[in-house]
């Protein structure tokens, strides 16, 4: 299963990951504004870097979207 695939020209998609981050793992001054939270969701470019914290996963979905990003995500 060595099979070369061509996934086609994505330049004009500009993809971002969302993923679940325990509030707990972050810098304190973060934990501090979660204010009660457990956990948070990350928004991260094809790098890994992180872009945005949000405290829902549905309107990182939409702010993403509204920057026309495509977001996809990260378990």
């Amino acid at each position: 299963m060595d099979t070369k695939f061509d996934f086609g020209d994505q330049a004009g998609e500009r993809i971002v990951y969302v993923r679940p981050v325990a509030v707990s793992d972050l810098p304190q001054e973060v934990q501090v504004q979660a204010e009660g939270l457990d956990t948070l969701y990350a928004l991260h470019d094809e790098n890994g870097e992180r872009l945005a914290l949000f405290k829902d996963r549905s309107l990182a979905f939409v702010l993403a979207r509204q920057h026309d990003r495509l977001p996809v995500s990260v378990h």
